[in-house]
């Protein structure tokens, strides 16, 4: 056992959650809520705060494991059972392997410069993806800095085009939401899609097994006992070794147990301002202006409430404006397509090394990263030439899939730290009791969702 290396400074520690932050601004953010927004008002807003809130105390029991033993949650599990290396990567890979985002990003982009239509530019936006990925000297690094630019760059416009067009009877209308009022009913309006709502309430954040994916940002930020963990690098760039898949534990010194409760304030609050606060901002933020510009008008369906808010906004700012809207919205699906690959690739490559690993064997993580990363790239090209294109379809196909398996990680990840982690470093009762409503509420509305299909 080595001694728990001093936490760092906040501003230092901020990273991992832009990361995660990043796989949900193009789906729950800029899709899911800002739709159901357009079609039925405000009132459905409480479902995207238990939503995120709920992804929030998970992420946080995600990261308590890696942070104890630096080492992903993927190992722990092994350690459970050899059932669930192949569990999750058929959970991962069969709703994540769905095109949805590089298709939204490119029909949209498409319509911003007048684009003819064509099935090879999602596939090209794809192929740029993975180019990115496999170019960056350091996975981490890359991932955080494009995903922090993204995020910075396009939140402006997007608190500009609100505070233009919102008023205060539409606040007025999202406080009434928080507590599920909406304009003549309360929870749910007639014709809601359940599905829609569930794919919503599932992406109030990463969505899926990719909350998982924290556990790797941990680890590669170097917090905690994630400072000894192996880094992913490229395999054209970067000097890729074979590393174990385990990691190690800390004494259980006074000294030891006192620097821990530090660096658990730590990772909650720069989750905390990043994930949930930022994350929230973002979906109140474009669902308020979804609701200004477009409730009340003839929407039809896929993603043509998107192009409604842009035409409002170009009629009443300018074209240029509401092309720059348009764009922002492209950058930010691409955004949500780089992150999905990269923890996608993640979560498949460390589960086919863990289905034969054994303690101690050491493996070349890097080269399984890069083999699952283009082997998805592919099957999401041959998706698109087949056919299955409409962006709408495969991003709630794909959610309610992730809101199904996003179902188990509730008590599996308490389990996980009930089994694995000391009494001392467990979390406390209330934690817990978040745990268990959050699995009730996802188990109540798969069935209901499943039922009504």
């Amino acid at each position: 056992m080595v001694n728990l290396p001093s936490p760092p400074k906040l501003s230092k520690a901020i990273g991992p959650s832009f990361i995660l932050l990043g796989l949900a601004l193009g789906s729950g953010e800029l899709i899911m809520w800002p739709y159901l927004s357009a079609n039925y008002g405000l009132g459905l807003i409480w479902g995207a705060f238990l939503g995120i809130t709920f992804q929030f105390f998970l992420n946080l029991e995600i990261m308590r494991y890696s942070l104890v033993w630096g080492e992903s949650v993927f190992v722990g599990f092994k350690r459970l059972s050899s059932f669930w290396p192949v569990w999750f990567i058929v959970s991962t890979f069969v709703p994540w392997a769905l095109p949805g985002f590089s298709s939204a990003s490119a029909e949209i982009t498409g319509k911003a410069f007048s684009f003819p239509e064509t099935i090879f530019f999602p596939i090209a936006i794809l192929v740029f993806t993975g180019l990115v990925l496999t170019l960056g000297r350091t996975l981490y690094k890359t991932m955080e800095k494009l995903q922090r630019t993204i995020i910075i760059a396009g939140l402006p416009l997007i608190l500009f085009l609100v505070i233009v067009f919102s008023g205060l009877k539409d606040w007025q209308n999202l406080a009434l939401g928080l507590i599920g009022k909406g304009e003549g009913w309360w929870f749910f309006p007639a014709g809601v899609g359940l599905a829609s709502f569930l794919g919503a309430f599932a992406y109030s954040g990463a969505g899926g097994n990719l909350n998982l994916a924290q556990s790797y940002y941990v680890k590669e930020k170097g917090l905690a006992m994630g400072k000894y963990g192996a880094k992913i690098t490229s395999i054209i760039k970067g000097k890729t070794a074979k590393a174990k898949l385990e990691g190690e534990t800390f004494s259980l010194s006074p000294k030891n147990i006192s620097c821990f409760s530090r660096w658990w304030r730590l990772v909650n609050l720069e989750h905390f301002l990043i994930f949930w606060l930022l994350g929230f901002l973002t979906i109140i933020l474009l669902s308020v202006l979804a609701y200004t510009t477009v409730f009340g008008r003839a929407v039809e369906g896929g993603l043509s409430f998107l192009y409604q808010e842009g035409a409002v906004i170009g009629n009443w700012l300018g074209p240029k404006t509401g092309t720059a809207f348009l764009l922002v919205a492209a950058l930010m699906l691409y955004s949500t397509q780089l992150g999905v690959l990269e923890s996608s690739s993640r979560i498949i490559s460390e589960n086919l090394l863990l289905v034969t690993w054994k303690k101690g064997k050491r493996v070349n993580a890097s080269l399984w990263f890069y083999l699952a990363l283009w082997g998805q790239i592919g099957l999401g090209a041959v998706i698109l030439l087949l056919g299955f294109k409409e962006p709408k379809f495969l991003l709630t196909l794909s959610a309610v899939l992730n809101a199904l398996a996003m179902t188990v990680l509730f008590p599996l990840i308490w389990y996980l730290n009930r089994k694995r982690l000391d009494r001392k470093l467990q979390p406390l009762f209330w934690r817990q009791l978040i745990l268990l409503v959050a699995f009730l509420f996802f188990v109540v509305f798969s069935l209901i969702t499943l039922i009504s299909l």
